[in-house]
């Protein structure tokens, strides 16, 4: 996953703080937004891990501090669960904008209940799915406990909530009253939800979700995320959650298939025009890409061809090491094998440096081996890499045909 720093305005032109998670070696097929939950922050351990989840699954993730939180700029007293929803409108603003319009958005907990207000706002919105959402706002109005009472009364208070203090108005509780998840459920027409809760939720009870499904219309799912609880603290948990999102999703959102290239060839190479040096790879029956780096113009996204080719000579020298090795009984725990391409002078070259002719391809070959060997068997094996078949092609005569299919 490749992670960057972003920043947008909220509609009172704050500076909200986000990062944006991306695929590795490809651009996202689907862009999502993800509303962390109450007084949570982009960079809670169940925020970041569920979009690292949907990252590795092609998506880029918007993860982003509500007005007032982490590092975006606001009060957060004069915010309340409308302001929530208000910036989720504003982050697919900003993702249209910048990148492509957002067609899945991910809400955990409060968040989740923004998330299902927001969805109906955003048209480019197709899935939507919610983590331990509350199916009434007022909800989090139980964790004030008492301090709630002294709230409505001064029309202002501090709360500790996670070690951390909060300045709280009673414009917030009066917010949370007027708003209803079942009631925003039932008008996501045309777009598909995703409930998922956990049996053992101790703080938003399950009988949320039961809620939240029945007042929503089709289509709609439910998932249990068994023995789980509320922030999704375990990684394993949350990036199970970012998976199921991401399978479910694909029913509902454009995910383009994989090219399915046939051939009567080991190799094929296919490269639309549109997309720079980012070559789609089919090597025998597994899948790849070659690319070339962002300074020539590339994208990064694989391998250069002469990396390509340079994995080759290390990949075929390590399986002709380990099988002589086997074969003599000599026990290799691990072989590595560092093989970097360059242009050099001809080591027995006269005059090298003035032709540019003298010059030929070279691979730099290192090899590291873990095990205990002597000398003796160390000179050996250095004989046999020599020998593998990839090593004896480059020094071969070779020839290659080309014709029209």
């Amino acid at each position: 996953m490749k992670s960057s720093k972003i920043t947008f305005t909220n509609a009172q032109g704050k500076l909200l703080s986000g990062r944006l998670d991306l695929p590795l070696e490809q651009e996202p097929h689907n862009f999502a937004i993800f509303a962390h939950c109450f007084t949570c922050t982009k960079d809670f351990s169940a925020v970041r891990n569920v979009s690292k989840a949907l990252a590795s699954e092609g998506f880029g993730v918007l993860r982003f501090d509500f007005t007032g939180l982490g590092d975006s700029d606001g009060d957060f007293a004069d915010t309340n669960f409308s302001s929530n929803v208000a910036d989720l409108v504003q982050a697919a603003h900003y993702l249209k904008k910048e990148y492509k319009a957002p067609s899945l958005l991910v809400g955990h907990s409060l968040g989740g209940a923004a998330a299902i207000f927001a969805a109906s706002e955003i048209p480019s919105i197709q899935a939507l799915a919610t983590i331990g959402a509350p199916s009434n706002p007022v909800h989090v109005k139980k964790q004030f406990g008492s301090q709630a009472q002294a709230i409505e009364n001064n029309g202002v208070g501090k709360v500790v909530l996670a070690g951390r203090d909060f300045t709280f108005k009673k414009q917030f509780f009066d917010d949370l009253e007027e708003q209803s998840c079942e009631a925003a459920a039932s008008r996501l027409e045309g777009k598909a939800l995703l409930i998922l809760h956990s049996p053992q939720d101790a703080t938003v009870s399950i009988k949320n979700a039961e809620e939240i499904y029945h007042a929503a219309m089709h289509p709609k799912s439910f998932v249990t995320l068994d023995g789980s609880e509320h922030l999704l603290i375990d990684k394993k948990n949350a990036a199970y959650v970012g998976k199921v999102i991401s399978g479910w999703a694909a029913r509902y959102i454009n995910v383009p298939e994989q090219e399915i290239i046939k051939t009567t060839h080991n190799v094929v190479a296919s490269l639309d025009a549109e997309d720079g040096f980012t070559t789609l790879m089919k090597m025998g029956t597994h899948y790849s890409k070659a690319d070339e780096p962002l300074r020539v113009g590339g994208n990064d996204f694989g391998p250069t061809p002469y990396e390509l080719l340079a994995g080759s000579l290390s990949a075929c020298t390590a399986m002709t090491i380990q099988m002589y090795a086997k074969r003599k009984e000599w026990l290799i725990e691990n072989v590595e094998v560092h093989t970097s391409y360059t242009r050099d002078y001809a080591q027995d070259c006269a005059d090298c440096e003035n032709s540019e002719a003298n010059k030929i391809d070279t691979f730099t070959r290192e090899i590291k081996f873990t095990g205990n060997l002597d000398e003796k068997q160390l000179k050996r094996l250095l004989q046999i890499a020599d020998k593998c078949p990839v090593h004896k092609t480059l020094h071969n005569e070779t020839q290659v045909i080309t014709k029209l299919i």
